[in-house]
């Protein structure tokens, strides 16, 4: 149900869906591109819902408190604590971090923002790809496309 009213909320927005591929694994590193303003992650997520993708997202733990927790975890978010554990140990890798949680979520979509900040990027971070290498799952790509006289958010192979 909540498919049908998210796919019908963006199309009276003006977006439409594409879906080139049929998204039927487990575990995967999705990208979303672009990203350039807060308002593309509320877009994703209701276009990847309408698709039937529910994806997560990884956050900074403390994000995952009051008052921002309850709407974190209703958009998919997956608290990062990245504090040392023991003094004299480095501080864990955010790739490492995040290729672990496959080991525990079975069924894992987790999406990545691949210029690593809301402002327009020449070149991508690269830290989806080792996530995705180091875990062993595929990578996958959702993407916005901005461009009159349909908007367009879909999936690709």
């Amino acid at each position: 149900m909540f498919e049908k009213l998210a796919e019908k909320s963006l199309n009276l927005m003006g977006w439409e869906l594409d879906n080139h591929w049929d998204l039927n694994v487990d575990q995967c590193v999705m990208i979303a591109e672009p990203h350039t303003s807060n308002w593309d992650a509320l877009y994703a997520r209701l276009a990847l819902k309408a698709l039937g993708v529910n994806v997560r997202l990884t956050i900074k733990d403390s994000y995952m408190k009051l008052p921002f927790g309850p709407f974190v975890r209703a958009m998919g978010g997956i608290g990062i604590d990245r504090r040392v554990k023991q003094a004299g140990q480095e501080r864990p890798s955010m790739v490492q971090l995040m290729s672990d949680l496959f080991k525990t979520h079975p069924k894992l979509v987790m999406l990545v923002t691949p210029e690593g900040t809301r402002a327009k990027q020449e070149q991508w971070k690269t830290g989806f790809y080792h996530v995705a290498m180091t875990a062993g799952v595929p990578i996958a790509l959702a993407y916005m496309d901005w461009i009159m006289p349909r908007k367009k958010q879909g999936l690709e192979k």
